[in-house]
């Protein structure tokens, strides 16, 4: 699998998105208590019962990690198109937020990651880290947000999403459904931050 995490963007974009129109949360990796809020916008919400979204003024924006089977070689160019796309997307479904690449008091860290898993072989799992092997599912395309105070790196919020599953393949990806995969998530996104940050 290729994970591919180059410095963090511009958007939200990967961010994404997942997410979040209810993220309410549960970790296999702190010994904390979160809570499943059971909406129906995505397949699973996760949020920290002690979490408190109000107090973050700013967004600490990571670049979006992408996660293919070892049997889905896309170009560096074309993974890179598909960042663009998200960070474009994000970038102007965000209006009015004030988000960073750099890190400082009073910020909620954002990070995205586009999991495809629908050839992959045993091979591919083990290169996941934990948090994304317990939330994605063989067989599916995942869209996964996680949400963490940028101060104690403490995860608040993790959701996934597969309504959006766009094609990808080396010189035939549909761009056309990468982009509307993106205004989805860009669109649950901005309700979450619309809900529960001060904008």
């Amino acid at each position: 699998m290729h994970d591919r995490h180059p410095a963090r963007p511009h958007s939200i974009a990967a961010v994404t998105l997942c997410v979040i129109t209810a993220l309410a949360g549960c970790s296999t990796v702190e010994v904390r208590s979160f809570e499943n809020t059971g909406s129906t916008n995505v397949d699973s919400a996760y949020v920290a019962t002690d979490a408190d979204f109000s107090k973050y003024t700013r967004l600490l924006v990571d670049d979006m990690g992408i996660f293919f089977p070892s049997t889905v070689a896309l170009t560096d160019a074309e993974q890179s198109r598909i960042r663009q796309i998200f960070r474009d997307t994000f970038s102007a479904r965000l209006a009015g937020y004030e988000y960073t690449r750099e890190p400082g008091p009073g910020m909620l860290q954002v990070s995205a990651t586009l999991i495809d898993l629908r050839e992959s072989t045993y091979a591919d799992i083990p290169n996941m880290r934990r948090e994304l092997r317990d939330a994605a599912r063989p067989g599916s395309l995942l869209f996964l947000m996680e949400l963490k105070d940028s101060g104690t790196g403490a995860t608040l919020a993790r959701a996934g999403d597969s309504q959006s599953a766009p094609r990808f393949a080396a010189g035939d990806t549909d761009w056309t459904a990468v982009e509307a995969a993106a205004q989805h998530w860009a669109a649950l996104f901005r309700n979450f931050l619309d809900q529960n940050l001060g904008n």
